[in-house]
């Protein structure tokens, strides 16, 4: 059975606590958005989509649960309380972690169709509110599917550079599986679609220090799944390129700028690095949600700060001496020049200088 990181049917959300892991395997109950806003914020649920996915499904269950009805603090009739509370709602969830980009635009999608939705003649609040809550659930769907196929463009593309035959050895960074989507992952749905072709020799995950999403998560992950794995320190990461055979560096996305640039889990800048000096082809996998083309660069990317302690301490423990200064930046942002092999979507592998028009003719198009 796969793990999975999010449980939900109408009324009922449970997420799998990602800070017990390995030791636990512990669901907890999301009974609303604050509940979800503490989870995202302590990152007991993380990873861009998921981050999406627990925000917006917080929403539909108040709205299932009959939140947002005259007298929740809304003014005017049924259908204009209901569009206030939905509102305050996602303004809350969005100061929850400010730099994944996944929940803001899919915030920003549903502002939309309720614009739409509302605007309907005679439409009424419950059916609204119905129109809503099938909305946030068909994302969970969605999400999986675009997974999918992320990781059938992503295979294709490595093995066209390999050898006929030929199994690769992929590397990568933080956890980007099924623990932070809603299945199969985006740079791990990669890696799964190269072990189901039997194309994948080895995976190789950074620990992924301070918070270790690699070895607490992917590690555990991907021996779950039966996929051939090794941990390495993050420090071991160029070492491996050169010694290992490494035949691709693939990574996830916390935001996609429009010139390609892209933030992720702090220490994807130096793989890339690393990646460009062995001349290994190193790939970003993202679906579009988790673009934003209303950033020029990587430069208006915000970046979130992570508390010290997180750094200091592990499970309790002290690690550095008291009153050490910490800098302790969530994520950093790999400058689009370094992604040669390209960023890997739901529509295709594109070089980073393509993406901005591909956003935008899907966008024409209504994708």
């Amino acid at each position: 059975m796969a793990l999975e990181s999010i449980r939900y049917r109408r009324g009922s959300l449970s997420i799998l606590n990602q800070l017990l892991l390995p030791e636990q395997l512990r669901y907890e109950r999301v009974d609303g958005a604050e509940r979800a806003w503490a989870a995202i914020n302590s990152m007991e649920v993380r990873g861009a989509p998921a981050i999406a996915l627990v925000g917006c499904l917080s929403l539909a269950l108040e709205l299932a649960a009959g939140a947002g009805a005259d007298g929740d603090g809304g003014a005017g009739d049924g259908v204009a309380a209901l569009e206030a509370f939905v509102e305050r709602r996602l303004r809350f969830l969005l100061t929850a972690r400010p730099t994944a980009v996944n929940l803001h635009r899919e915030a920003e999608r549903l502002r939309e169709r309720l614009r739409g939705w509302s605007g309907s003649p005679g439409i009424t609040a419950p059916e609204l509110r119905e129109r809503i809550i099938e909305h946030i659930e068909g994302l969970l769907a969605k999400d999986r599917e675009d997974n999918e196929r992320i990781g059938a463009h992503g295979a294709g593309d490595i093995l066209r550079r390999a050898p006929p035959g030929a199994a690769v050895t992929v590397l990568t960074h933080c956890n980007t599986g099924s623990l932070a989507t809603a299945g199969y992952g985006t740079a791990l749905g990669i890696v799964r679609a190269l072990h189901g072709q039997g194309r994948l020799r080895r995976v190789l995950c950074t620990e992924t220090r301070p918070y270790n999403q690699g070895s607490r998560l992917t590690a555990f992950e991907l021996l779950h799944d039966g996929i051939p794995a090794t941990l390495i320190a993050d420090s071991a990461a160029a070492a491996a390129m050169r010694e290992c055979g490494v035949d691709a560096v693939v990574v996830g996305a916390d935001r996609v700028a429009a010139n390609g640039d892209t933030a992720n889990k702090i220490g994807t800048f130096q793989l890339a690095v690393a990646a460009r000096h062995h001349r290994v082809p190193f790939y970003v996998a993202a679906p579009s949600a988790s673009c934003d083309p209303a950033l020029p660069c990587g430069a208006h990317i915000p970046i979130e700060e992570r508390p010290g302690r997180e750094l200091t301490h592990l499970q309790g423990l002290c690690l550095a001496p008291p009153g050490i200064d910490v800098w302790n930046p969530a994520f950093d942002v790999t400058p689009h020049d370094l992604i040669t092999g390209g960023i890997v979507t739901e529509w295709g592998v594109f070089p980073p200088g393509d993406l901005r028009r591909a956003l935008a003719d899907r966008a024409a198009g209504g994708q």
